[in-house]
């Protein structure tokens, strides 16, 4: 089956929605990643720069802004259905409605610090890409791609860390903070390295036949 750009589009999008969804609903969760404990959202968050920067370079930043209010829009749509089965008074059949609180109430502060670090770190990761790729005329992707999720990757880790945790605890301090940020950013700038050639082969394959429009 030959795919259209149109579909292909459909499917990076799809990809994209389900990759901050999962983060938001999953990135509760603290594992031991190496040498660093971490959100398992770190999995996911490098999926959404990924497909943007893919989309821009082979369709330019207008098409990418489509994706980042499609993606803000699954964030809040997400939040407040969050919200609402939080609030809902459980049925009395319903054994597990202490554990389902335990698992959702927190994630809706951590959906408001994504939220807002999402907006943030997306603008500034199409700001940059683009920027970039009118320094390197058009050449040199593996170069664009890095730089600019270097510095939106580190916007959306202190962002998020800040509104999430900032005094969730009295032990959330600003010192503290910075110390979970650090190795934090750090792997994400490992994963968001090796996805390098996904990047490229993600070009490639979207680019099928030469868009219309740059």
């Amino acid at each position: 089956m030959i795919l259209t750009q149109e579909q292909k589009l459909n499917i990076l999008l799809g990809l994209f929605v389900a990759a901050i969804v999962a983060a938001n609903l999953l990135g509760t969760k603290i594992a031991n990643l190496w040498f660093v404990v971490a959100s398992v959202g770190i999995f996911m968050y490098p999926i959404t720069f990924l497909v943007t920067d893919v989309v821009e370079d082979v369709f330019g930043k207008e098409k990418v802004k489509g994706f980042v209010i499609a993606g803000f829009l699954a964030i809040i749509f997400v939040m407040l259905f969050t919200i609402l089965s939080v609030l809902l008074p459980p049925a009395s059949r319903y054994p597990f409605n202490e554990e389902f609180l335990t698992v959702f109430n927190p994630s809706i502060r951590i959906m408001i610090a994504s939220l807002i670090a999402f907006l943030l770190a997306q603008y500034h990761d199409i700001w940059a890409f683009n920027f970039w790729k009118k320094k390197t005329k058009g050449r040199f992707l593996w170069l664009r791609n890095n730089l600019s999720t270097v510095v939106s990757q580190f916007i959306d880790t202190t962002v998020f860390m800040f509104i999430a945790f900032y005094m969730a605890t009295p032990t959330y301090t600003v010192d503290f903070i910075f110390a979970l940020i650090i190795p934090y950013y750090l792997l994400k700038i490992f994963v968001a390295v090796c996805d390098t050639p996904f990047v490229y082969l993600g070009v490639w394959w979207l680019k099928g036949e030469k868009p219309k429009k740059k």
